[in-house]
């Protein structure tokens, strides 16, 4: 189990710099830039590697290898908005879009696969939960360019809910599952593809994203109302939390 944890890790690190690689070279862009560009997928990425590095014991399973795909893809998005950055390329493109949405739907996959194979685990979810957030924080940076920076609300959601549970310990325990919260991450993820595709009007991208946005914020003051409370009645939880 171990050595495949580092067989994996090592997979995964390979695989983003070689689609790095791959994005820079198509793009024929200048050496600072592209170096750039690949270390902004491999931050990308590293959220992953790090989160099965950190397990103890060491292992990785099937389904972690999916949710590490979906890291790499991710990274790819990373790349691709680096350079979009640094360049004259739109914020909004069709490469980054048929890398994130491969990102976006393999997430209906890792779950199944870790229940089918019998290796669901507190870990698995974890890193699948990271990879959401980081995920989401990266498609919502071309759209901040393109349409504002109140879309990086959306990425920054969670980890503003993390912040605030630092000095809220009422916040540190554990959520019971919600088919709610469930979905309207979902919705999260498909909102930011479609507004990410080019031929889609930004009036519209918009529209989409502050409904999005109202939604999420619904679902986490949601949760926070209810670890208050279940605080205020004296129960007790496990560190552990939200919605993406």
């Amino acid at each position: 189990m171990k050595q495949a944890a580092f067989t994996d890790v090592l997979c995964t690190l390979v695989g983003s710099v070689t689609l790095g690689i791959v994005l820079v070279l198509a793009r024929t862009a200048p050496a600072g830039e592209s170096i750039a560009a690949v270390l902004g997928g491999l931050a990308m990425v590293s959220v992953c590697v790090l989160s099965i590095m950190r397990r103890k014991p060491l292992f990785s399973t099937v389904a972690d290898r999916v949710t590490l795909t979906r890291g790499v893809l991710g990274g790819g998005c990373a790349t691709i908005i680096m350079l979009a950055i640094m360049g004259p390329d739109p914020h909004r493109s069709w490469p980054l879009v048929f890398l994130a949405a491969p990102a976006v739907l393999l997430d209906a996959v890792d779950g199944a696969v870790a229940r089918r194979t019998g290796t669901a685990s507190i870990q698995g979810a974890r890193l699948d939960m990271e990879t959401d957030a980081a995920l989401m924080l990266v498609l919502c940076v071309p759209l901040a360019f393109a349409l504002g920076l109140w879309v990086m609300g959306i990425g920054l959601m969670r980890y503003g809910f993390v912040a605030l549970s630092w000095c809220r310990p009422a916040l540190r325990t554990q959520l019971e599952f919600s088919q709610f919260r469930r979905v309207v991450s979902a919705i999260q993820a498909v909102a930011l593809v479609i507004a990410l595709v080019p031929v889609v009007p930004e009036l519209m991208s918009m529209v989409i994203l502050i409904l999005s946005l109202a939604l999420l914020s619904t679902s986490f003051l949601r949760d926070i109302i209810v670890l208050e409370r279940r605080q205020g009645s004296g129960s007790d939880g496990v560190a552990e939390a939200s919605d993406m």
